[in-house]
């Protein structure tokens, strides 16, 4: 039986909602079966001859680069396989997430490990990031947009906590999040495991 979700109408309730189901899509393109904040958010929809969005997305739009920003020990913002926008907690992305979608460097294109090398200097939004490796137009924007959501779902970059930043601003995901990609090395998953065999007899 499924569990009643309450209404969402705050921030406070949108990191309630994330920390109970784990992860959820951000707008309505959510994948299949997925939770989705767009479905749980009582908001108004944009009213006839009303301008701009409407408090609904405009809300949600916030709330996805408040959440991490201002939860960073709770919630994470990044793209899943399909480039899915979604927020998870940090639990499972810990536990679920990382294991399964992280991939090294060396798999990824190779624009893909130049935005990376040009990102171990220091953080950039996109924008600058375009300029600095003269993919501003196409078809090579299209490989340059194309590299950083590969970056995001594998797990190599991510998207600064900060609420200073007015543009996404990206950083490398270990620098960020270390003790994620602590717990996900093979070395410290066994020792986890190993531990609870010894606890368990």
């Amino acid at each position: 039986m499924k569990r009643k979700v309450a209404a969402v109408r705050t921030l406070k309730q949108a990191r309630t909602y994330i920390l109970q189901v784990g992860i959820c899509g951000i707008f309505s393109d959510a994948g299949v079966g997925m939770p989705n904040l767009w479905e749980v958010v009582d908001l108004p929809d944009r009213q006839p001859g009303e301008k701009g969005w409407g408090q609904k997305i405009i809300a949600i739009w916030r709330w996805k680069n408040e959440l991490p920003a201002i939860y960073p020990a709770e919630i994470f913002y990044g793209k899943i396989p399909a480039g899915r926008a979604v927020l998870m907690s940090m639990d499972y992305l810990r536990v679920e997430h990382y294991s399964k979608h992280h991939r090294p460097l060396r798999e990824c294109s190779s624009l893909a490990q130049k935005i990376y090398e040009r990102l171990k200097l220091d953080p950039l939004t996109t924008g600058s990031l375009r300029e600095e490796l003269n993919v501003t137009q196409r078809p090579e924007r299209n490989r340059f947009e194309r590299a950083l959501q590969e970056l995001q779902i594998t797990l190599n970059i991510a998207r600064r906590n900060s609420l200073e930043d007015e543009n996404d601003t990206w950083v490398l995901f270990s620098d960020q999040y270390l003790d994620v990609v602590h717990a996900g090395e093979p070395s410290h998953r066994d020792h986890q495991l190993t531990s609870g065999r010894h606890r368990s007899s």
